[in-house]
């Protein structure tokens, strides 16, 4: 067994397909030299808090203003995603306004192949 940077632990020999996605993780993780994790942004809120949700952006400084979401909204669903870069969760959540943040969760991804 071996450590990743992350402190991840491998078999050195993990077979032929080694090193093909998912396997290879090294292309969307942060490593020393502060290449940003992928984070996908899930937020759900109540279909009353829509106007508050888009109201929370008004003044907020972020990349992710004036870009397309995914949202689920206009079909009542009220969730919306985003797909992120950054060093940790903690900041991937930093890029949305405190409201909108509250109700959203982290989760790091990698975009892998569909054989």
């Amino acid at each position: 067994m071996h450590n990743t940077p992350s402190g991840a632990r491998y078999d050195q020999d993990q077979g032929a397909q080694s090193g093909c996605s998912p396997d290879d993780t090294s292309w969307h993780g942060r490593d020393d030299r502060g290449v940003a994790h992928l984070y996908l942004l899930h937020h759900r809120h109540e279909a009353r808090e829509c106007p508050v949700v888009f109201a929370a952006w008004k003044g907020f400084a972020s990349p992710l203003r004036h870009r397309p979401a995914v949202a689920s909204c206009a079909s009542g669903g009220h969730t919306i995603w985003w797909k992120v870069e950054a060093e940790t969760g903690a900041k991937a959540l930093e890029q949305l306004p405190r409201y909108v943040a509250e109700r959203t969760t982290a989760t790091e991804v990698s975009e892998v192949e569909i054989p």
